[in-house]
């Protein structure tokens, strides 16, 4: 069941917070999300790696983005899409429970193992709207810093946004997804259709 609720919320964010919040709301972000994909989760967790960055409370962005360096160094956004989490399902776990990671930010969801963990440490996932990455991009106010630059694009990214969204909370701390429901909506149509048709 989704609910009508409508958030602005300052990022990073803590326990309390994500747990506040339920499948259905929908959210605006102000503040700093960690854009990360799957090279910058394998130095984190195969190998070990960490970073001279506090992020406890962070938000996780499945992304590698599109940038543009700049004449004093840094680098300016160009197209920020997200990509499909799956397959960075294996990192839920270390992401919510060793960096104490809120929210995981992506497409398509994440399995039932990773609602668990997320259960269990008072995290979300927030879906993103696919296909937007531009109109993303121009919520990006800036690229503040980047960490491991040896794996462009698939780096950690420090962006701080305003607005950024809408997002909308698709997996929550207590156990419900709206994955699992559309799966079993899906299934009980299909059923009846079966049925409707004789099979």
């Amino acid at each position: 069941m989704g609910t009508d609720r409508v958030l602005r919320l300052d990022a990073p964010f803590d326990e309390a917070t994500a747990r506040s919040l339920r499948c259905g709301d929908e959210l605006w972000i102000d503040g700093t999300i960690w854009g990360v994909r799957d090279a910058s989760l394998i130095r984190f967790f195969d190998e070990g790696e960490r970073v001279p960055a506090d992020l406890a409370g962070a938000l996780f962005l499945h992304t590698a983005p599109s940038v543009r360096r700049t004449d004093a160094g840094g680098y300016v956004p160009v197209s920020v899409g997200t990509t499909t989490s799956m397959r960075m399902d294996r990192f839920t776990r270390g992401c919510v429970e060793d960096l104490g990671v809120s929210a995981i930010i992506g497409k398509g969801g994440l399995s039932a193992g990773s609602l668990e963990h997320l259960g269990r440490h008072g995290a979300v996932y927030l879906s993103i709207t696919g296909g937007a990455a531009s109109y993303e991009t121009l919520q990006v106010a800036e690229i503040e810093d980047v960490l491991w630059e040896d794996l462009m694009p698939e780096c950690l990214w420090k962006f701080r946004v305003t607005g950024f969204g809408p997002l909308f909370v698709t997996m929550d701390s207590h156990g419900e997804s709206e994955y699992e429901r559309t799966s079993e909506r899906a299934q009980a149509s299909m059923e009846a259709a079966y049925r409707k048709l004789g099979l």
